[in-house]
């Protein structure tokens, strides 16, 4: 029924840069507010990026760690909310989660790996 899928991670090496994808089905997704979360191992999990609803008047929130280096996306007409990754470091390694969320609704990807590794 609700579905998120992530895509778009992998092995890069220090400083690259990656695309990560998230398509939602199941929701009005236009009404929701979207964020990117990420758990690295041994870490507790942690919010990275968000993106509000409301189109063209939706603000965005990151992390200290990611801000000036990430940048969250969505495209309504596509159901589909972006975390474009630059400057990547080791420490940015983590499975990145995908999450809609919209009063008391909430649901979540199953994840995407990303290793930052030379």
């Amino acid at each position: 029924q609700v579905q998120l899928v992530e895509s778009g991670g992998g092995l890069v090496q220090p400083g690259g840069s990656l695309r990560l994808s998230c398509v939602a089905s199941g929701i009005i997704f236009r009404l929701y507010d979207m964020g990117w979360y990420r758990q690295a191992p041994g870490k507790q999990r942690e919010l990275v990026a968000s993106i509000t609803s409301g189109g063209s008047i939706s603000s965005t929130n990151y992390a200290a760690s990611v801000k000036g280096r990430f940048t969250i996306s969505r495209d309504n007409a596509k159901n589909t909310v972006y975390l474009q990754m630059n400057s990547l470091k080791p420490e940015d390694t983590a499975v990145y989660y995908c999450n809609a969320k919209k009063n008391w609704q909430d649901a979540w990807g199953q994840g995407t790996l990303v290793t930052v590794s030379s």
